[in-house]
């Protein structure tokens, strides 16, 4: 499962990353909405991981180029604002399929992106192996 975690808060992303890593994840961790779309244009994704909330860059441009370069990459959104938290979120990104608090525990974030991660990587597998066939 290739996650890609964004967040402006570098320790908290390591933090992040180590606990996908222990679930077997492969993680790249950025911290600006630039790095995150050059890694979306180079790398294919299970899962990312996307801080609403980003000191450089926008976290909803990286969430556009998501949706249209790789739908199939589930999105996590973390914030610790009041945006979005109506749910409206879903109806604006397709590939969204959780809205959590930066303070969720990191084990359980780590087991919210695994779980939406490893559904997308063995859709993946399963497509490439029909294409084979």
């Amino acid at each position: 499962m290739r996650t890609l975690i964004v967040q402006s808060n570098d320790e908290l992303g390591q933090v992040w990353a180590r606990h996908l890593e222990r679930l077997g994840a492969s993680v790249i961790n950025v911290t600006t909405g630039e790095a995150a779309i050059e890694v979306l244009q180079s790398e294919r994704l299970d899962a990312i991981v996307l801080d609403l909330v980003l000191v450089e860059g926008s976290a909803l441009s990286v969430a556009d180029y998501a949706g249209y370069s790789q739908p199939s990459a589930n999105v996590v959104f973390v914030t610790d604002t009041t945006f979005f938290s109506d749910g409206s979120i879903f109806a604006h990104y397709p590939n969204a399929r959780a809205y959590v608090e930066t303070a969720t525990p990191p084990q359980d974030l780590a087991a919210i992106v695994h779980h939406y991660g490893s559904n997308a990587s063995r859709a993946r597998e399963g497509h490439q192996n029909q294409a084979a066939d």
